[in-house]
């Protein structure tokens, strides 16, 4: 891995696990830049995977800027943010996912933005996409907003207002809501969060295969039981509104569950243990599978604080 001697002005950050499939796509991108080498590095932190990641990927990588690699026991993406900020030496640090697709123009758009808001979040444009292969223009659109104040999918910002903010609270262990608690704690801060509609990346949403659907149930409880650590941590009606936790969502949510709403939504996707009925279309099943997690989500909410 290339060190070079001079200072980055930007730090992009990373944290992968066992994401071996996308993450030569997503590193190759974000090496083929219009920014100048010398001016970016990159510090990748791989949480332990277990895909053979480090092996078929990132030790193979032949990178024009800066990179540091950073290899841990799976630990969860809050320390594995916080291991890659105790590396950063930019003066601005770009936090992006494993599975998100820079433009060519990314790394220059959001120093475009800090040249001209340097003590402000660049809230920049994600495009979900089912492939990498068949991209769309990259133009940000209503249909691309997200109302997120610090969402790491493609977000930047100083590196001294991270620090200063505490990094992100490695108590939350599990998926779902730490980069948000980040946000919040910048919010109340006063650090502006402002969107940068040039700064596009391609986050990979493909289609939920039926195999999937339990687990992706499974991350949505996991998501809701660090819904209930937010709120209880931040008791601020902006966490409760941004988490669903709030008494009409939740009374009809549990107005769903006691009519058994939850199991016809197994039954369309094929998550009850059987396929799904043959004559349900493959979009139906996928929006079934959706608002199972969904439901899944506010039940675990319902048992995590104990109103269940």
């Amino acid at each position: 891995m290339s060190a070079l001697a001079k200072r980055p002005v930007l730090t992009v950050q990373l944290c992968t696990y066992n994401r071996k499939a996308l993450l030569g796509r997503v590193m190759s991108a974000l090496f083929d830049q219009d920014l100048d080498p010398d001016e970016y590095e990159i510090v990748l932190v791989d949480d332990g995977s277990t895909d053979g990641s480090y092996e078929s990927v990132i030790a193979k990588l032949q990178p024009p800027c800066s990179l540091h690699v950073v290899r841990q026991r799976n630990a969860g993406l809050a320390r594995g943010r916080n291991t890659g900020i105790a590396r950063a030496r930019g003066e601005y640090i770009l936090f992006m996912d494993d599975d998100v697709l820079a433009t060519p123009g990314l790394l220059s758009a959001h120093m475009r933005f800090h040249r001209e808001h340097p003590r402000s979040i660049c809230r920049a444009g994600v495009i979900n996409v089912d492939d990498f292969d068949s991209l769309p223009p990259a133009r940000y659109s209503w249909r691309n907003y997200s109302g997120a104040y610090f969402w790491t999918t493609n977000v930047s910002l100083p590196l001294a207002l991270v620090k200063e903010a505490g990094g992100f609270d490695e108590r939350f262990r599990e998926y779902g809501w730490e980069d948000l608690e980040l946000g919040f704690r910048l919010r109340t801060m006063g650090v502006p969060s402002m969107l940068a509609r040039d700064a596009i990346v391609y986050h990979f949403k493909p289609p939920v295969p039926r195999a999937n659907v339990l687990s992706m149930v499974r991350q949505a409880r996991a998501q809701g039981r660090t819904a209930v650590q937010f709120l209880r941590k931040h008791p601020h009606w902006r966490v409760a509104l941004a988490t669903g936790q709030v008494a009409p969502i939740r009374f009809w949510s549990g107005v769903a569950r006691a009519a058994g709403w939850p199991r016809v939504l197994e039954r369309l996707s094929g998550a009850g243990g059987d396929d799904a009925p043959a004559n349900v279309p493959p979009a139906v099943q996928r929006w079934a599978a959706h608002r199972l997690a969904r439901a899944a989500y506010f039940e675990e909410i319902a048992a995590s604080d104990g109103s269940r």
